[in-house]
């Protein structure tokens, strides 16, 4: 795992999250809460979020993956990616004050069994099942089955990402290629709900909408046909 001063990142990441909790290295944090939204420029609100920045480790300062996203058109509350052949499929939780919580709600790898496969993945997209014929399923193989089924769509994203710490909320301005669609995304996320919406109104971002990455690849694509932030 990436060092920042003999601190791992994510555990750096985990501290700053965690501005009105004194907790030791290694506890479970709260969950968060997310501002993010996405559009064709936030150069403004960019500018100011470095300004306004807090020292952050030289191993966040710019971050690049590629990973897939798993759409589901009779889905908009488990938000499924696929990065290094790990499946993580998180759900949303509540939304206060405009702001959204996300929970994990399965991790898992390939080759992947069937159990998993029909108990939590395809639940989760709330599709009709498709079947089953193997007790075990390679990466190539359930990618066959996604491209085969009517509701759902792979979606390949590319995201370069800039990370930043205003008002101990851990934030990042970032170009994401959906599909080779290039479009910005901005966001703030901290267990702390004031705490956003500080940051949202010291960037200059009230009132922007607040779009997670299922909405914002959906809309893209032409699954929902609703435009992004400032298209």
């Amino acid at each position: 795992m990436p060092q920042s001063n003999g601190i791992p990142v994510l555990t750096f990441l985990n501290r700053i999250a965690m501005s009105k909790e004194n907790l030791e290295i290694g506890q479970i944090s709260k969950p968060r809460f997310e501002f993010r939204t996405f559009g064709q420029c936030f150069g403004k609100a960019a500018h100011r979020l470095a300004r306004l920045s807090e020292p952050v480790p030289e191993k966040v300062w710019e971050r690049h993956s590629d990973e897939i996203y798993i759409v589901s058109r009779t889905n908009d509350v488990n938000n499924t990616k696929i990065r290094d052949g790990k499946m993580d499929i998180k759900t949303f939780v509540q939304s206060v004050d405009g702001l959204e919580q996300w929970n994990p709600l399965m991790k898992g790898e390939f080759p992947m069994n069937v159990k998993m496969l029909r108990d939590e993945v395809f639940t989760a997209f709330r599709v009709v099942m498709p079947e089953f014929t193997q007790e075990v399923y390679t990466y190539e193989e359930f990618m066959q089955m996604v491209e085969a089924h009517p509701d759902l769509q792979a979606v390949r994203v590319h995201k370069q990402r800039f990370g930043y710490m205003v008002n101990g909320t851990i934030c990042e301005y970032g170009a994401v290629l959906i599909n080779g669609a290039k479009v910005m995304t901005i966001n703030s996320e901290s267990t702390e709900v004031d705490d956003i919406k500080k940051t949202i109104a010291d960037v200059g971002l009230a009132g922007v909408e607040n779009i997670n990455y299922l909405q914002a690849i959906k809309r893209v694509i032409g699954m929902i046909n609703k435009p992004l932030a400032n298209e």
